[in-house]
């Protein structure tokens, strides 16, 4: 099946994680994938050390999109499309029984991946071709598309954030 953890809310990618978290603690193997950060976060830390979970992502923190260049965002893309092939070969052989897709909403709304290699992947895992694995999607602004393959969709929403009073992100909390 397919969840998605969507909305402005704190708590999409941490909800991921202790999906991940519950399937490594049965012994199966878990795809973690970030799309977007290439920054150390305190999450990593603890996958990295979990038998069973692969991670992938970029190792180059390319910052915020408002900031990239022209050239950052094409090594980006192409950075985003081998995580997408790498995750098909994942479930077209089996070899997950969950795989997350966290902050995949925003480089489908930036443009910064291939939407149909995308598409063909959620649809090959909405075919039943493989029912072990279940298919996480995280992000804020979820496009239609997502939102209308997922079988789970959690919408987070921010009542107060401790931001909005300019307090920053926090080691430990908020990365």
């Amino acid at each position: 099946m397919i969840h998605l953890y969507t909305g402005d809310g704190k708590g999409k990618t941490t909800a991921a994680i202790g999906l991940c978290i519950r399937a490594a603690g049965w012994d199966q193997q878990v795809c973690f994938a970030q799309f977007m950060k290439g920054n150390d976060t305190g999450e990593l830390h603890l996958l990295k050390s979990l038998p069973g979970v692969t991670i992938l992502r970029s190792e180059k923190n390319f910052g915020f999109y408002s900031s990239m260049s022209e050239s950052d965002k094409e090594e980006l893309t192409e950075i985003h499309n081998r995580i997408l092939d790498r995750i098909l070969e994942l479930v077209e052989r089996g070899n997950c029984q969950l795989i997350i897709m966290d902050e995949i909403t925003y480089p489908v709304n930036w443009g910064l991946l291939d939407i149909e290699k995308l598409k063909r992947l959620l649809a090959f895992g909405k075919q039943g071709a493989n029912q072990e694995t279940e298919l996480v999607l995280t992000g804020r602004s979820a496009q239609d598309f997502l939102s209308n393959m997922a079988d789970y969709v959690t919408e987070m929403k921010c009542v107060r954030h401790p931001y909005e009073k300019g307090t920053g992100a926090r080691k430990g909390i908020e990365f």
